[in-house]
């Protein structure tokens, strides 16, 4: 790659001559001629300044950065994920089991977790989707085990650290065992502290308005681990405090059976009853939803995390991503896991929905763009934010670049297609807020080797507790 600068004093960065770029709006057009020259970010401000057409130059004088070898799309963004549990990946007593005895086989593994461990869980996590070209993840943290009553704080510190984007839910489990629930009961919590650190957390950590880089969504874990209670006056909270709301839903035909035997309701019904009805609330999975109540997600907003490839390691079905949005859902991406992924590729789950929605929908229906545009301004709708999720003019200077000069990409012919159908893994610059924190393929400042041998160390300890 070369690098030279026609004004050295400048802060404009222009990413030139690009292989391919998706701007994360071009789903249904060919934008080639708008944008063949390439982006213009100011690493000042952080922001996208100018998108060049075709033989175009910039408006102004810039940096240049030669970008001939490399694809560049938006910021991927994840919407649902569990740090901690990049601990218990490929654990062999729920390798082969669906969601319901996986969860009880790994909580009582999980309730042995520490804020180390924790901090540890969520820099390797954070850092595998960075190298995928990730540079917004949203994670949802429900255990909150003796000792573990700051693990959202824990988190904070770590997402700062590696400079990525992150939506942190502060999830909850108030449902346990001794009261129907599924979660063993020293994993759950009183509703007075749910909601007491929520609103904690909110006024210690949320921050608003573009550019915001550390937000906290309120997250109920699921319909079996959390009371009706704990769902209404969380929907309230989050309406006070005017930040999202997520859980899970509708990932199984357990957890449906399990919504109708305790609530004597669907679970579309059940999230209408306690208030989540909303634009402001986005779910995990929604796979088992019938023609009417994907008509109501999608007349009330509520957005829709698609996890392929959890979904189709538990065997818990495919969401109907395309007619969720047809309907009006906003539709984003999720790796999930990492104990029922167990990766946290974000590059890699957009070519799982491809082509698990194509199972569903047919081919011509779901483009490369169109599961693309699931991982970028989809994404973006699911979190609240406008000014993430696309290479336009006034949004976040987040981006990623991939190389497709490996021998998977040898004979392909569309850049933009290679990069799903060929299967690229991982990102050779990835840009968060107009600052680099990969180059060449590597996480500026971090010591993978080192990270990773303290947290194997770390899985091995918590599993043989």
């Amino acid at each position: 790659m070369h690098t030279h600068t026609t004004d050295p004093g400048s802060h404009l960065l222009w990413l030139r001559d690009p292989l391919a770029l998706y701007t994360g709006e071009d789903a249904g057009e060919d934008t080639t001629e708008r944008t063949a020259g390439g982006v213009v970010v100011d690493t000042a401000s952080g922001t996208v300044v100018e998108l060049v057409p075709a033989g175009g130059v910039p408006a102004a004088p810039c940096a240049v950065l030669d970008a001939r070898e490399h694809v560049v799309v938006p910021g991927l963004i994840n919407t649902h994920h569990h740090f901690y549990q990049t601990l218990t990946r490929a654990w062999a007593p729920v390798v082969s089991v669906p969601l319901f005895p996986w969860l009880r086989d790994l909580y009582p593994v999980w309730a042995r977790l520490r804020p180390r461990d924790l901090q540890l869980a969520t820099t390797v996590a954070m850092a595998e989707l960075l190298l995928s070209g990730c540079t917004t993840a949203a994670d949802h943290h429900y255990l909150f085990p003796g000792g573990m009553e700051d693990s959202i704080d824990v988190q904070v510190e770590a997402a700062r650290s590696l400079g990525m984007r992150a939506v942190l839910s502060r999830g909850s489990m108030s449902l346990g065992e001794r009261d129907g629930g599924l979660p063993p009961q020293h994993t759950v919590q009183e509703a007075e502290v749910i909601l007491a650190d929520s609103a904690r957390l909110v006024e210690t950590h949320h921050e608003r308005g573009d550019g915001a880089r550390t937000q906290i969504a309120l997250a109920p874990c699921s319909p079996f681990s959390v009371t009706r209670e704990i769902m209404r006056d969380t929907a309230v909270l989050a309406g006070e405090l005017d930040v999202r709301l997520h859980t899970h839903l509708a990932e199984t035909i357990d957890e449906e059976d399990f919504c109708r035997e305790r609530f004597g309701l669907r679970t579309v019904d059940y999230l209408e009853s306690t208030g989540w009805l909303t634009d402001r609330t986005w779910l995990a999975h929604g796979i088992h939803f019938d023609d009417a109540e994907l008509a109501r997600l999608g007349a009330a907003g509520v957005g829709v995390a698609h996890c392929p490839t959890s979904n189709m390691r538990l065997a818990s079905g495919i969401c109907r991503a395309v007619e969720l949005e047809d309907a009006g859902s906003p539709v984003g991406l999720g790796v999930d896991g990492s104990a029922s992924n167990d990766a946290s590729n974000l590059v890699l789950e957009a070519r799982q929905a491809l082509y698990v929605q194509r199972l569903r929908y047919g081919a011509e229906a779901v483009t490369p763009q169109r599961a693309l545009g699931w991982a970028t301004a989809g994404s973006a709708r699911l979190l609240g934010r406008p000014d993430l999720g696309a290479l336009r003019p006034g949004a976040q200077a987040d981006l990623a670049m991939f190389r497709l000069d490996g021998l998977r990409f040898s004979g392909a012919h569309d850049p933009l297609s290679a990069l799903l159908l060929c299967g690229a893994e991982r990102a050779d610059r990835v840009m968060v807020g107009g600052r680099w924190l990969v180059e060449d393929g590597a996480i500026t400042g971090l010591d993978v080797e080192a990270l990773t041998a303290e947290h194997t160390a770390a899985a091995h300890r918590l599993v043989n507790a």
